[in-house]
Parts: C-alpha cells; structure tokens; sequence
C-alpha cells in the first residue's frame, strides 16, 4: 500500500488498514528516509520510523502472526574496520539512523515474530535513487565528482523484494523459530565514485554507443567536498553471513541485478 492508502504519520490509519485487512503477515517496508532533513524535523521521522513500526508490532503480535521490518545501515556509526555483524553495538551519527534504531528496539520488544532486515544503499528503476540520479546527470554533465571515500554495498530493491517474498512461506510455518536480525544486501563492496563508473558501464552496455552519457567523466572526491547537515557513516558494509546460514540464500551479484534495473528502465521509457 502506499501512502495514500496507509499513511504512517497516522496511526489511526495503520490500525484501520490492519483491523480492515485481515493480514497474514506485516511488511514494513516504508520509512522516513530524507537523512539531512530528519535533523531539524525530528518529529515526524521518530512518528514514521519508531511509532508506526511499534504500532505494526503491536497489531502482528497480537493477531499472532509475522512482521517483516526493514532498518538501515545508519544504525551504525561506520567505524569498523570490518563488516558489520548484526550483534555489534549501534551507534547512528543522525536523527534518521536513530529513529530507525528505536524502531528495531519497538518492534523487537513487542512483536515475537519479527524479522527486521537491515539494508543500505537501494537502487531501483522506481523513485528517486543514486541510479536513477547517475544516469541523468551523466547525460546532462562533462564531467562529475563523486564521493570516493563512504564504502558500502549496492542493493537492488528488486532483490530485496523477491528475498522477501522467498521467506514469507518460511516464516509463515508454525515451526520456524529463527526470528530476529538479519544484514540483507549485495555482497558487493564499493564505493559511491566505483558505484557511478558501474553505473556507466552498465549503461553503455544496456543503451548502447549511442547513449550521450557514455562520455561523461567521472572524477573521485572525498566527502568533505560535500558537506551535508547530517553525518554519513563512512563504512556501511554489513556482514550477510547469517541470513545466509539461516535461510539459504542471499542476494545476486551486481553484474546481474543491475542490468536488470536497467533494463526496467528502458522498458519504461
């Protein structure tokens, strides 16, 4: 449902859509996610991404049935110098990271079966998104300046959207039990200057030679030519080890996931 049909700054209309559904399962896949602007609009980021995700347990827990939550990289600090597992402490630099930090705490103590799943770095031909952004810019500029020191791993909602639909008849069995938190993203590490050069690439293999972003140079930076109000964590990479354990599977490469979009892309235009 989107917005118009649920609108999580209402609470009232979560409960609504919930008593009038009759749900099987909760996928949470929504959030307050403008990270600059959170700062100074505190309010309605904790309403989203704490309230309405305690709200949603509460209801899952009390029909007995699944929810499936969807948190962030922000929730840590990026100061490891290795990936993220899902046990090591959080420490969100933002009011963004923090209010999806308190949301995983709201879910966890109210809904016993839940899977919160932390992501970063979505991409998809819908929305607004670092892919759909790279390609316009590409088109429109000589030359651009991507930040080359913030390393994280480039995830496909299209692959996040079909992982989950691959765990809903797992989770929906009376004796699964192995409910909790889990890293889900591609496995492939980058940075956001190497994310845009295989966003190119891609692209001239997708558009062909024809395509007037091919000729677009792309230069490193680092991130303090880029201020912004909120702080980034300069290491996102998360560990995907025990989803993987766990259910068997993960996420494909980015050599495959992101031609894909592309080519949603183009079937789009």
């Amino acid at each position: 449902m989107d917005r118009s049909k649920c609108d999580l700054s209402d609470l009232s209309s979560i409960a609504a859509v919930i008593r009038n559904n009759d749900p099987q399962v909760i996928i949470n896949a929504a959030a307050y996610t403008a990270v600059d602007l959170a700062e100074n609009d505190r309010d309605s980021a904790y309403r989203v991404n704490c309230d309405a995700a305690d709200m949603m347990a509460r209801a899952a827990d009390d029909l007995d049935i699944p929810l499936i939550h969807f948190s962030t990289d922000y929730v840590f600090d990026g100061a490891s110098q290795r990936p993220y597992c899902e046990d090591d402490p959080a420490a969100p630099l933002g009011v963004y990271g923090a209010s999806k930090l308190a949301g995983e705490c709201a879910v966890r103590a109210a809904a016993k079966r839940h899977l919160i799943l932390r992501t970063a770095w979505v991409y998809s031909p819908f929305g607004k998104n670092f892919v759909k952004t790279m390609l316009g810019l590409m088109t429109q500029r000589d030359v651009l300046t991507i930040v080359n020191d913030q390393h994280g791993c480039p995830t496909s909602a299209i692959d996040l959207a079909n992982a989950t639909l691959r765990l809903l008849p797992v989770i929906l069995d009376p004796n699964f039990y192995v409910f909790g938190t889990y890293h889900l993203v591609s496995d492939n590490q980058t940075t956001w200057f190497d994310f845009a050069k295989r966003i190119q690439d891609a692209a001239i293999a997708q558009f062909g030679a024809n395509w007037t972003g091919k000729n677009c140079r792309i230069d490193p930076v680092n991130s303090d030519a880029f201020p912004t109000i909120a702080r980034r964590p300069a290491y996102s990479i998360m560990s995907t080890q025990k989803f993987t354990d766990t259910f068997g599977y993960g996420l494909p490469d980015i050599s495959e996931s992101l031609p894909t979009c592309l080519n949603n892309l183009e079937a789009g235009r």
